[in-house]
This record gives structure tokens, sequence and C-alpha cells, in this order.
């Protein structure tokens, strides 16, 4: 069964965040804005960072953030959702993870095409959108080959991949949208009625496999609004300069050590 999930915050109070990690708070000039999606099926976890827990329980379709964390390096892993003081194999992991100060990103667990578990980082564009307008981004990260994303009947998004995204502005308001498999009129998710707010960046994930289902996610980020009286979302943003951002640079790591381990720890768990 397809279900629509505006994402709950497993937030983690800011000071408490910093303490766990054994660093003092540091200045929003020094920090980054750093959310976190599960979307592997059937995986509760344990979050740690450098050694501690972070995120307890973490369930498939939450999503833990926006936390406003220090930059600098982080030891990440995954254990099973109470494993005692995550002793034993992380069922996914990543060492000396650079978070640049600056940093707008979510990292998405998630599994890939092929059904391999993986850490995909994105990072979330809060540039400003005209009046009127919302920012829709979709993001496939199911264990499915490529879709075409639909906003009332019409492909918006064709030929969209894993772990890829697309992005688009569209008037505020509800808009019905559903994923089909490339090239077909085969429903793999909704449709679902999505809303878009004036100003807002809402994020789509499709997430899931076959035998555990798809599921859509949303995110919403505020703070697009193109208007001079806006108030940011936050100072974390990244600068539009036209290029890759660095913070692409330091989580991409993340990803690629991420899925390497994560694809033979979790594959062998299921074994």
């Amino acid at each position: 069964m397809t279900r629509t999930r505006t994402l709950g915050l497993a937030t983690v109070a800011g000071a408490g965040a910093l303490l766990a990690l054994g660093v003092a708070p540091a200045s929003a000039a020094d920090t980054a804005t750093v959310s976190v999606l599960h979307g592997v099926p059937d995986t509760p976890v344990d979050v740690y960072a450098n050694g501690e827990r972070l995120i307890d329980d973490f369930a498939p379709g939450t999503l833990a953030g926006p936390l406003e964390l220090p930059a600098g390096s982080y030891d990440l892993a995954l254990f099973p959702a109470d494993a005692a003081d995550g002793s034993g194999t992380p069922l996914l992991s990543a060492d000396g993870v650079a978070v640049p100060a600056g940093a707008n990103a979510t990292v998405v667990a998630h599994l890939t095409a092929e059904g391999q578990p993986a850490l995909t980082p994105f990072v979330n564009d809060t540039s400003a959108v005209p009046a009127g307008q919302g920012r829709v981004v979709v993001r496939h990260v199911a264990a499915a080959p490529a879709v075409d994303v639909r906003a009332g009947g019409q492909v918006v998004a064709p030929n969209l991949t894993n772990p890829n995204e697309a992005s688009l502005e569209v008037p505020a308001g509800t808009v019905s949208a559903d994923v089909v498999l490339a090239g077909t009129d085969t429903v793999a998710i909704g449709p679902a009625d999505l809303d878009v707010a004036e100003g807002a960046t809402t994020i789509v994930y499709a997430w899931g496999s076959q035998e555990a289902g798809y599921e859509l996610a949303v995110q919403t980020i505020s703070g697009s609004s193109s208007s001079p009286s806006g108030v940011p979302g936050g100072s974390a943003g990244l600068a539009d300069d036209g290029g890759v951002p660095l913070p692409v640079v330091g989580l991409s790591a993340l990803g690629l050590a991420g899925a390497a381990v994560a694809a033979r720890r979790l594959a062998g768990s299921r074994a």
C-alpha cells in the first residue's frame, strides 16, 4: 500500500546535540544545517556521531533535523535500533565526514536502484523563487528503475533515475502528483495531493522497494520568498556562486564511503 508521509521531525535540541557530540556550541558562521532522512525500509536504527548516540530509534520514513552542527569532521555510524552502546558491526558507516561551515543539506540513507543500501547527500536549494510560486524538488531514492513524475497528469520530471533529483517552480497551491515507470502509465506511487507553499521549497522523496512498498515523503524548507520583506529561513544557506558548493565535496565523502560499506554489511545482515 502506498502512503504519503509529511516527515515528522525527530529533532534533537540544539545544545543537547552539541554536547552529545562532545563539542562546544559554535557561532552561526561556523555551523552547518544538516537533516537526515531514513529511507531504508524495515530497518529502524540508532545514529551515532563521533561515538555518541545522536538519534535514537530512527524509523524508516522519518527525518532528523534540521540540526545545527559545528563545522568539522564526523565519524558517522548506523546501528540496529537499541544496540548496546553502538557495539558490534554498524549497518552503515562513514569516518572522517567533513561538514563545512554554511552547508545546508539533507543526507539520505536509502536503497539504490539495485536494492543495495547507500548514503547520498543532497544540497537544499534555498534561493529565492518568484512571488506566488513555490519550488518543488523530486528526489528518486527508491529501489526502482527510472520513473516519470507527473503533476496533474502531465509529466514534469521525465526519466528520473536513482539517486538523482529534478527541480521546478510551480504556482503555490495543491498539486496532484504521482510517479509512473518511465515512458509508461504504470503508476508506482500515488496519486497524492502535494501542498506547495508560496516562497517555500517542497522536497518529495520517492523511497522504498517493491517488496516493502513504495512511499512518498515530504520535506518543506521555508524562506525562499523573492519578496524584499521576506525573512530568510536560517543563516546557514548556501551561496549561489554558479559552481559546485564546497559542502557537496565534503558531504560526498559520506555518500561514497557509506555506500561501499553498506553494500557489504547490510546485505550480509539480511542473508
